[in-house]
């Protein structure tokens, strides 16, 4: 089965090909130059994911090869935060932002509302939407708890993974081994409720 996932983030890419493994032939729109991603314009993380694969998926290049088409939004609630930067996770600072920049937005933030490390609960959230021809099929979420720490630890992943030490841990995403954080996080939980649905379609 071949499953288009439309974004062109090479990690986001990578981390859905090690979870998946290789049942599946996943490609991503690097393929498809000329295909536009939407703009994220939604309220919520599933309105975000589905306005994504659904747009893609109508393209007329994706309907002749009856490619089925994967889109995710994720991001980062911090419950001190009003649950921010939830749907900004990625826009934080701006649009351009980089991670490090995101990162030390957040903690300047917590800093200045002096929020003591108790209290710094967090989650990362994924949702997953899966269209074909321009239908949903499904959608699918994945939640990990955890807290953010301050400073910043470990070089490994994306993103706020320096600063999100999961529950029950004592690393943070960044100090994990990739095939450890690809069993518990977010986008794997979302990604294994993925699976089930995809099995039934091959079947």
């Amino acid at each position: 089965m071949n499953l288009l996932l439309a974004t062109r983030n090479p990690h986001k890419t990578r981390e859905f090909r090690e979870i998946l493994g290789t049942d599946l032939e996943l490609i991503d729109l690097t393929r498809f130059r000329e295909i536009a991603m939407p703009k994220e314009t939604g309220r919520t993380f599933q309105k975000n994911a589905i306005r994504k694969a659904v747009r893609v998926s109508k393209d007329r290049q994706l309907q002749d090869q009856h490619l089925l088409v994967i889109a995710d939004d994720s991001g980062l609630e911090v419950d001190a935060l009003g649950g921010a930067p939830g749907i900004y996770s990625a826009r934080y600072v701006g649009k351009d932002a980089t991670d490090q920049e995101n990162i030390d937005r957040l903690l300047s933030e917590l800093r200045t509302r002096t929020v003591p490390a108790d209290k710094r609960s967090a989650r990362f959230r994924c949702v997953i939407a899966l269209a074909r021809g321009g239908q949903l099929l499904n959608t699918f979420e994945g939640v990990v708890e955890g807290k953010i720490v301050d400073p910043p630890r470990g070089a490994g992943g994306f993103g706020y993974d320096p600063v999100f030490q999961p529950n029950g841990f004592e690393q943070t995403f960044a100090e994990m081994p990739p095939e450890l954080k690809d069993r518990i996080s977010h986008r794997a939980k979302a990604i294994a409720a993925l699976q089930k649905t995809l099995r039934d379609i091959e079947n």
